[in-house]
């Protein structure tokens, strides 16, 4: 498994993963703004301004993703935000400046575990690449 997790396509692809899931959330967040507000009890600005911030993130996501090599500082970014994002939803999960359904609840706790995962796959890849590979 970590030989695996040494390959630059691993790192890759993680970054692949991270940015089409950025997407996808963030046009769903911006699509469907009422419906997801109502059944998760975030607010509908909440979830616009989030909405345009995972796009925001998914188009560096994407730059990082595209470049040869990968630019290490960009990564580091990359990890910096999903870690704040998952420390964000936790604060959201557990503050009381929301008050979310049972299923925004469920949405808040996946954020913070994946979220949290996909940086710490993205931390494992960098401290893996050769020296050589930064940018």
């Amino acid at each position: 498994m970590f030989k695996l997790m040494s390959s630059p396509r691993f790192l890759r692809a993680v970054v692949w993963f991270d940015a089409s899931t950025g997407v996808l959330l963030g046009a769903l967040h911006l699509l469907l703004t009422e419906p997801l507000a109502e059944s998760l009890g975030l607010s509908p600005g909440l979830l616009q301004v989030t909405g345009a911030m995972l796009l925001g993130y998914a188009a560096i996501a994407i730059a990082v993703a595209r470049s040869e090599p990968m630019p290490r500082g960009w990564l580091w970014v990359l990890i910096v935000g999903n870690f704040a994002w998952a420390l964000a939803s936790l604060a959201l999960l557990l503050g009381n400046a929301v008050a979310p359904t049972f299923l925004g609840q469920a949405y808040l706790v996946v954020h913070v575990v994946s979220v949290a995962l996909i940086a710490e796959l993205q931390w494992m890849g960098v401290l893996r690449l050769p020296t050589w590979a930064a940018a």
